[in-house]
């Protein structure tokens, strides 16, 4: 390589064309790269005689089920699916229901707060008795709820685990929008 005075001006300066390198790929991320093949091979036509084009995958196999293969898909046949997926289902559909039937209470709280004529004391001592009556029963299923997801941690893969409730703050949380009359 010949060396070059950049500070001469640019008219006198004479620069030897070199060989840039004629790679179409150079600076450009991996997956534009494939991409680019991709479609290179799909205008061939390479992908047009593979066996089973245009028919639906079969995915019915499970390559990480191992021994248990078998009783998934007897399962699955059956509508039902593992001890851990029907457990965190549980918890789910648990803490969901308990968290409609609170919503409802605020709600009605919020009703009868809104009046403009404050509610009898008959009102205000039933209303007072739900909320006493559903703080009680939240606790007792946050804590039934905390029993399954401990036994979900214990048996379950690390994918799955799930946090455990904070009973105190939940039920702080719930005595706060929901108050008493």
């Amino acid at each position: 390589m010949d060396f070059i005075d950049w500070r001469k001006p640019p008219e006198k300066v004479k620069i030897q064309e070199t060989q840039v390198s004629t790679n179409k790929y150079h600076g450009r991320r991996y997956r534009d790269y494939v991409e680019e093949q991709i479609r290179e091979a799909e205008a061939r036509g390479a992908f047009a005689q593979l066996p089973g084009f245009g028919k639906p995958l079969h995915l019915e196999e499970n390559v990480y089920a191992g021994e248990r293969a078998m009783s998934y898909n007897l399962l699955k046949s059956n509508g039902f699916a593992p001890p851990e997926v029907e457990l965190v289902k549980e918890i789910r559909h648990e803490r969901t229901r308990i968290e409609e039937k609170l919503a409802q209470l605020v709600r009605r709280g919020r009703i009868l707060r809104s009046r403009r004529i404050p509610p009898f004391s008959s009102t205000k001592r039933a209303f007072n008795y739900a909320v006493e009556q559903a703080a009680s029963e939240y606790e007792a299923i946050l804590r039934e709820l905390n029993r399954k997801i401990l036994t979900l941690n214990l048996t379950a893969p690390l994918a799955m685990h799930q946090p455990m409730l904070d009973v105190e703050s939940l039920l702080q949380h719930f005595r706060a929008t929901c108050p008493l009359l």
